[in-house]
């Protein structure tokens, strides 16, 4: 394990494993990412590469679990990323000797600002955009090759429905998906992922300079504990309040946030069934 030390000085919560721990959901994701494609009769997986923390986590997780062979990874630049980002990705692809192809995703993006152009300057609207074409891509490729299509997302950004629906959540699974980001940074760091990527500034790509903490108005270790302690735990917000050092203004935020997206975390709704 490297000494990265992944837990910020003013966080209200260690949420850490031990080395034991890490190492038991090593094993229990690549088993699971196995499982999933075997399940499915497929040759492998398709993953956008983002050179962000979530990608890079689940793509060493996947060379593990599937080999160099098994992962094709895809980087989709657009007027939305960073380019460092980009080059990050593709510095990935080659630490891990995985197969990558890299697509623009602006031109296609344009065609759809082209034809609703009164939509275009609507930054959400755009953002969106960006992303669902991606997972447009990653399915034409996974198709196209007999693969599975690796989701990113992490129970953070599950919980508080930080994810375009349809969109980065168009996805067969979600390796790291049990994960808190204080967790996916740990592990990251366990399994060999280069320090500045483990501790870069996390972005969701949705228009330039955009990040998650600045749209969420909270730092990651605030919003995991807030989750951990409140929303999948038992303390009561005061108790929490009370024994941390978070405000009840930023558990109402992250329990906002919470209740305001189940619709992402569950089928379409449809109506009751009707008895005549």
């Amino acid at each position: 394990m490297t000494d990265v030390d992944v837990l910020s000085e003013d966080a209200p919560l260690d949420l850490r494993f031990s080395d034991a721990e890490l190492e038991a959901h090593r094993e229990h994701i690549t088993s699971f990412i196995r499982d999933t494609v075997d399940a499915a009769g497929a040759d492998g997986a398709v993953l956008g590469l983002s050179g962000g923390i979530d990608s890079t986590l689940t793509a060493f997780l996947a060379v593990e679990a599937l080999g160099e062979d098994g992962l094709h990874g895809l980087i989709m630049p657009s007027v939305a990323n960073a380019e460092d980002m980009m080059s990050d990705a593709e510095g990935v692809a080659e630490m891990l000797g995985i197969t990558y192809d890299v697509v623009e995703v602006q031109p296609i993006a344009e065609t759809f600002f082209d034809t609703f152009p009164e939509a275009a300057n609507d930054r959400m609207a755009a953002g969106n955009v960006y992303v669902r074409t991606r997972g447009i891509l990653n399915y034409f490729v996974a198709n196209h090759e007999n693969r599975i299509v690796l989701g990113t997302g992490n129970r953070s950004e599950a919980m508080t429905g930080y994810f375009t629906k349809y969109g980065d959540q168009a996805v067969d699974c979600n390796p790291i998906g049990n994960l808190y980001k204080q967790q996916v940074r740990q592990l990251a760091a366990h399994v060999g992922v280069p320090e500045d990527l483990v501790m870069q500034t996390p972005s969701a790509e949705m228009w330039s300079g955009q990040t998650d903490e600045s749209e969420l108005g909270l730092t990651y270790d605030v919003l995991d504990a807030i989750l951990a302690l409140h929303v999948d735990g038992p303390l009561s917000k005061a108790a929490t309040v009370r024994n941390f050092e978070v405000t009840a203004e930023q558990i109402d935020r992250v329990v906002e946030l919470y209740e305001g997206s189940a619709h992402k975390r569950s089928m379409p709704p449809a109506p009751d069934e009707l008895t005549l």
